[in-house]
């Protein structure tokens, strides 16, 4: 899977009786500087980037007891200093095919038996503590200690509690009007003079997810959700739940090998375009566990739950039933959807291989097959757990091909152990994993990536109960949630509206943006399972704009990043193959941009656009397909509506 340009390139030890002197440590290209102390009882660092001093006199520290230790303190034992340049190849290619991995790293051995990695790369800094003897830990405490430079401004996801779904919208504030109640899920973002930071967290395993609380200072304190002792369902829920009692520590750990403690990132930028290519998630991810992944396919995948299975023009009662999803799979055969899915109500609530009355479940699987689209099915995430390993297999056994977990809503040890479960199970027997109600990617998906993608984001589907899904909010994912890893944010609807002509409707939704807004989100936000949430009805009764979408990989070859500004506009070009693919999203007001193809390569190409047609300031669903001639030489105008859009597929001339 890799191929190393570099390993290893030096190596420095050093030896003191004490930690006596600060320690510095480069990205590759100089322009990052990290500095690290040992204090008596934490860890400190700073993060100077491109001559800005970003964060000062940060602390890290764990606190655990472990068999070996009453207490594992952090007295310096010795240093070592490595470097590592080399390309990884993703089983599944989010943002390219090829990800370059060049970094410093500096690592730090205590008596205890702990140690503590810093890893610089020229996009920014992060670090983890490990202990490579085995040994059984109960974790009382992390010290995750954010001390910023200044009084910044934060994109805050402010949370009501550990029990979320982490589907937030991010507020603007100060970070010293952060109080200690503020609780927040990652990632976040930080706004400095001159640059901008991402911070979030990845191999996450065997331990408990990372949120943060102010401190009414420069400062923002990591914050961990403690083991749950117990819960129960909340009245009248077949699936929220009540945490009744927890433990006073965060994590026990058994470990016969030792302990990699999760990845603490920092992902620094310093125009905003550099967040939509940044990696750093997936690098510090944990490394493939799946022998053969070649069964693994990307896609997309024609919902149901959206659009309210809302199907018409047809001679039988649409709803939850055979006749229904065998109409879903004819559309998505027309188009060449890989999947369908079934979601909440093809079983009885709570057993999760009791199929209901009104599906055939082997004929609906046995059609799809028969039309190339293969099917997918939702599960409650508790309802699976009582007996994971049959009813996975189970499904494997009628010809399953992916399942949709819902509504964990939780990132404490247990749960995220959990997950790893589910990944693993369903690798067994070649299953593919959408997690919704979940938290945010925190590299599960290169370890096993059959979980293709997940939910963690305030999607498409909030359109049907609120009005805050606005063209800002959408040019904000990208910056903050994406950089984090795939995200099941849901796009496509084709009833689209101006804002001031949007209505909540749950079983008849609609978008707050213009159609050409939403053709753009296929191209701009990453998800390698990719949904069509509208209903198939409506995707027939606008065909051209279905056609298109369809055309729309789910993974590229390369990324460029045209231009981007936070919450105003981006635009997106890919590559797949020989195939070059465009997005641009606007914010409310209508915008113009010259787009400069000088990134194809030599020759004609034929470019296929959809943009905004002249009336979708007022009817936001009016859209405009044009074919054109371009080369490399092309700079091309493009004018966008408020909420607007415009997307293009450049192929080979012929």
């Amino acid at each position: 899977m890799n191929k190393v340009l570099s390993l290893l390139l030096f190596v420095v030890f050093v030896s003191f009786s004490a930690f006596s002197k600060t320690i510095s440590l480069s990205s590759p290209d100089k322009k990052i500087t990290l500095k690290v102390s040992n204090q008596p009882s934490y860890i400190e660092y700073d993060i100077t980037s491109h001559n800005e001093l970003i964060i000062s006199k940060a602390k890290a520290n764990i606190s655990l007891t472990s068999s070996k230790y009453e207490q594992a303190k952090l007295e310096y034992h010795s240093h070592k200093i490595t470097s590592v340049n080399q390309v990884i190849n993703p089983v599944v290619q989010q943002k390219s095919k090829e990800v370059v991995e060049n970094y410093n790293q500096l690592t730090v051995q205590f008596d205890s038996g702990l140690s503590i990695e810093f890893r610089v790369f020229n996009e920014g800094v992060a670090y983890r503590f490990r202990t490579k003897s085995a040994r059984d830990m109960v974790i009382l405490d992390e010290e995750v200690s954010l001390n910023f430079a200044d009084d910044f401004t934060a994109q805050y996801p402010l949370e009501k509690g550990f029990y979320s779904h982490n589907e937030r919208s991010y507020i603007t504030k100060k970070i010293t009007d952060i109080s200690a109640k503020n609780l927040a899920s990652l990632p976040l973002l930080v706004e400095t003079e001159n640059q901008k930071v991402v911070f979030t967290e990845s191999s996450l395993k065997d331990y408990p997810g990372l949120w943060v609380v102010g401190a009414n200072s420069n400062s923002l304190i990591g914050t961990q959700p403690k083991r749950v002792k117990s819960a129960e369902l909340k009245k009248d829920s077949d699936r929220n739940e009540n945490i009744t009692q927890r433990y006073n520590d965060i994590a026990v750990i058994n470990k016969k090998q030792g302990m990699d403690f999760p990845w603490r990132i920092f992902a620094i930028s310093q125009n905003d375009a550099e967040l939509l290519t940044n990696e750093l998630s997936f690098l510090l991810a944990n490394e493939l566990e799946i022998d053969d992944p070649s069964w693994i396919k990307p896609g997309k995948v024609a919902w149901d739950w959206w659009n309210a299975n809302n199907i018409y023009g047809v001679d039988f009662n649409s709803g939850i039933n055979t006749k229904t999803y065998k109409y879903y799979i004819d559309f998505a055969s027309k188009f060449g959807i890989e999947y369908i899915i079934l979601d909440e109500g093809w079983y009885e609530l709570g057993d999760a291989l009791n199929i209901v009355p009104e599906i055939d479940l082997a004929e609906i699987i046995s059609y799809g097959k028969s039309k190339n689209v293969d099917i997918i099915l939702w599960v409650i995430w508790e309802t699976v757990e009582q007996d994971l390993a049959n009813i996975l297999s189970q499904y494997a056994d009628w010809g399953v091909k992916g399942i949709k977990v819902d509504f964990m809503q939780r990132d404490d040890q247990a749960m995220v152990q959990y997950y790893w479960r589910v990944a693993k199970e369903a690798a067994k027997n070649k299953l593919l994993v959408n997690f919704h109600g979940s938290y945010k990617p925190a590299g599960l998906r290169r370890a096993y990536p059959n979980v293709i993608t997940r939910e963690g984001v305030r999607g498409l589907e909030h359109n049907k109960w609120g009005d805050y899904i606005t063209a800002e909010h959408n040019l904000t994912l990208p910056f903050i949630r994406m950089l984090a890893g795939p995200m099941d944010y849901t796009p496509g609807a084709m009833v689209n509206t101006q804002p001031e002509n949007f209505r909540i409707s749950f079983n008849r939704p609609m978008s707050k943006t213009t159609r050409a807004h939403q053709l753009a989100l296929y191209v701009v936000f990453e998800s390698p399972l990719q949904m069509l949430a509208d209903s198939p009805s409506n995707y027939l009764a606008n065909e051209q704009s279905t056609a298109f979408i369809s055309k729309v990989p789910t993974v590229w070859d390369e990324t460029k990043i045209l231009s981007a500004k936070f919450q105003d506009h981006i635009i997106s070009a890919r590559r797949s193959g020989n195939d070059w693919f465009i997005g641009v999203l606007g914010n409310s007001k209508a915008r113009n941009f010259d787009i400069d193809l000088s990134f194809l390569g030599q020759g004609e190409y034929q470019m296929i656009s959809m943009s905004d047609g002249v009336n979708a300031d007022k009817f936001a669903s009016d859209i405009k397909k044009q074919t054109s001639k371009v080369t490399s030489q092309s700079k091309i105008n493009v004018e966008l509506a408020p909420s607007g859009g415009w997307v293009a597929r450049i192929t080979t001339s012929k």
